[in-house]
């Protein structure tokens, strides 16, 4: 299994060079600010970048952080927001994923999939047992997301030791009443909707960054808990 490979119109792989890193730098600052820029920061020169693109060029990306075992979450992303003390004891690699996006010109659907199958191969590659990511809310507004995040913090939270504590200076729990099922359900994001998908769960709380303009939860998935037909699927997808 490789991290690259095609699927019909569109290819993923690894940016290998200064101008894939500059390609994924400029998509995510599109995405993310909606106007030409370079999204970069210290965290970029530790992580690997997953490109997915096809003839008119780059409409997805994601990069992947690789840590040895869960002492080691001390150094991630994730880490800048939240207090993961208590996965410190995780004995297998931790996979961290950030800064995904996709362009608004392609289906979104069809990126995430093939997104999927190149961190399944990263999984296998590597022997992670754990994949942890910030998943982001558009919007740094928690009332216009308040019957998703009540629905994570009712039926997603992860184990009570493993959750994460707090460290940001805005947080906001994840508590409340959820009137309407599927209307709070149609408020989460796509990736979020995968991570459940596949077992994952949520800490406690939310947290609100205003320089990237969004509401995050800690998003986790412990790889022995993916269905096996989802992880079947997704080892075949990368050939």
């Amino acid at each position: 299994m490789t991290a690259s490979f095609h699927k019909g119109r569109l290819g993923v792989r690894l940016a290998q060079d200064a101008a894939d890193l500059a390609a994924c730098q400029a998509l995510r600052h599109a995405c993310f600010f909606g106007r030409p820029g370079v999204d970069a920061d210290a965290f970029d020169a530790a992580c690997q970048h997953i490109m997915i693109g096809g003839e008119g060029g780059l409409v997805g990306t994601c990069r992947v952080m690789v840590l040895p075992h869960g002492d080691a979450l001390s150094t991630s992303y994730a880490a800048t927001a939240y207090d993961l003390s208590p996965l410190a004891t995780f004995e297998r690699p931790v996979i961290e994923i950030g800064r995904f996006c996709v362009a608004p010109t392609a289906g979104a659907v069809d990126v995430l999939r093939l997104a999927w199958g190149a961190l399944t191969a990263l999984v296998d590659t590597h022997g992670a047992g754990l994949l942890i990511g910030c998943s982001s809310f558009a919007g740094a507004d928690p009332q216009r997301h308040a019957a998703a995040l009540a629905l994570l913090g009712r039926h997603h939270q992860g184990p009570e030791g493993l959750r994460p504590g707090r460290r940001a200076d805005r947080v906001v729990p994840l508590a409340g009443p959820v009137p309407d099922r599927r209307a709070a359900l149609a408020g989460l994001p796509p990736l979020l909707r995968s991570y459940l998908g596949m077992g994952g769960w949520v800490g406690d709380h939310a947290v609100v960054d205003d320089v990237m303009d969004t509401v995050h939860v800690f998003t986790a998935v412990a790889v022995d808990a993916v269905p096996p037909a989802r992880a079947r699927a997704l080892r075949a997808l990368a050939g």
